[in-house]
């Protein structure tokens, strides 16, 4: 039988990673993995995940299964934080998930199991392992024109345009917020011409919401799916908690879907049913961590807090490098990355141009050109901008 497996193909950014470490240089810099990581390079803890970690700790009685579906309280909690307060209870389902890249499979899952037929929509670019997964499923899946390769913003009407042909039944896969991999956002405006469109077809939306608190602001960032969420009969939102609560390795995440009041039931044993037949019962622990911080007052104001440091510590790095790449180049063509939002900007580099970086500056990137701007400092933004130059870009 083993005889009969073939070679996969690496993932493309983990084998970067090994590049990455392999490099002896003392002079590197590692812009590929899509983890938060501070100016000395590590991904913290943040201290309201340690004090509730410690509260957990000290309180916990039993290692017994939870939930089949996860904590009811752990969905509440992750409702209001996406939804926001008043979020239609009655209509919503849920379950915990490992991970974000759990509640998207999910999704995906729950989405075929309710039309075969259905066709998955997705941006040109998006995140590699959306396009993985639904290739691994043998599910039908088309792309629609999202990114601008000259302006590096969103071409909105060609992806208009192409979201046109959706059909009745269709599922479209929308980028809550911090666009991966090109960090440029739909306006609210435009959420609300993309909510018009699916209204007219009957096309259903999904959407991924791996940053919150990310870009904008924990409340701004949710804009654009409660807006979805409150035009739309059925939304599928599929939410991590790696990123916005440092718990990467926790693997949590959460798949709502709002339907009607009367299909709640069916949906939400319908998503119980899924969980059992992939991996059973979801992991408990990050689902403790994250519903102690966000019901606690005193945890939840220091969470916030430390959000937005890590929030506005991007900000001001895209703004540097914006600087930066301005002063060298004498030219504006760079101020896109001020504009972006989240741990990610396309820069439109070639590839050729992505390997020179390597090879000469020790600059790790996708071959895409996407950079982490987490993986900069204050140090490293000269550098990245100077290579940039030099190699043409």
């Amino acid at each position: 039988m083993l005889n009969n497996l073939k070679p996969q193909a690496p993932d493309k950014i983990l084998a970067l990673m090994e590049e990455y470490r392999a490099d002896e240089r003392d002079q590197k810099v590692d812009l590929g993995v899509g983890v938060y990581k501070d100016a000395e390079g590590v991904t913290p803890i943040m201290s309201a995940i340690h004090k509730a970690e410690k509260q957990v700790w000290e309180t916990e009685t039993t290692k017994k299964y939870a939930g089949l579906a996860g904590q009811p309280e752990f969905h509440a909690a992750m409702a209001e934080m996406v939804l926001g307060k008043g979020y239609p209870a009655d209509r919503l389902s849920c379950l915990s998930t490992v991970g974000g890249t759990g509640a998207c499979r999910m999704g995906f899952e729950l989405a075929r199991m309710a039309n075969p037929d259905t066709t998955i929509w997705v941006s040109d670019p998006t995140w590699p392992n959306h396009l993985s997964i639904l290739n691994f499923m043998g599910q039908a899946f088309k792309t629609y024109s999202y990114f601008d390769a000259e302006t590096r913003a969103v071409d909105f009407d060609a992806m208009l345009s192409d979201l046109k042909a959706v059909k009745s039944g269709d599922i479209v896969l929308l980028h809550g917020c911090c666009h991966n991999p090109t960090g440029a956002n739909l306006t609210l405006e435009q959420w609300g011409q993309v909510a018009d469109l699916l209204e007219e077809s009957g096309a259903i939306p999904m959407i991924d919401l791996a940053y919150q608190g990310f870009g904008d602001g924990l409340e701004e960032d949710a804009a654009g799916t409660r807006l979805i969420a409150q035009r739309l009969p059925e939304v599928l939102i599929a939410a991590s908690c790696s990123k916005n609560f440092g718990i990467y390795r926790e693997r949590t995440g959460c798949l709502m879907v709002l339907g009607d009041a009367a299909t709640q039931k069916t949906t939400q044993g319908s998503l119980a049913y899924l969980n059992r037949q992939t991996y059973s019962f979801p992991p408990y622990h990050g689902q403790a961590l994250v519903t102690r911080v966000l019901t606690d007052p005193a945890l939840r104001a220091e969470w916030e807090a430390e959000l937005e440091e890590v929030r506005t510590g991007m900000l001001a790095l895209r703004q540097q490098l914006a600087d930066e790449l301005r002063r060298l180049s004498n030219s504006d063509r760079f101020d896109f990355v001020a504009e972006h939002r989240g741990m990610f900007s396309r820069l439109g580099a070639t590839p050729e141009q992505v390997a020179k970086m390597k090879a000469e500056n020790g600059i790790y990137m996708v071959g895409d050109s996407r950079i982490n701007i987490a993986g900069l400092n204050k140090n490293s933004v000269p550098l990245l901008a100077r290579a940039l130059l030099d190699a043409g870009v």
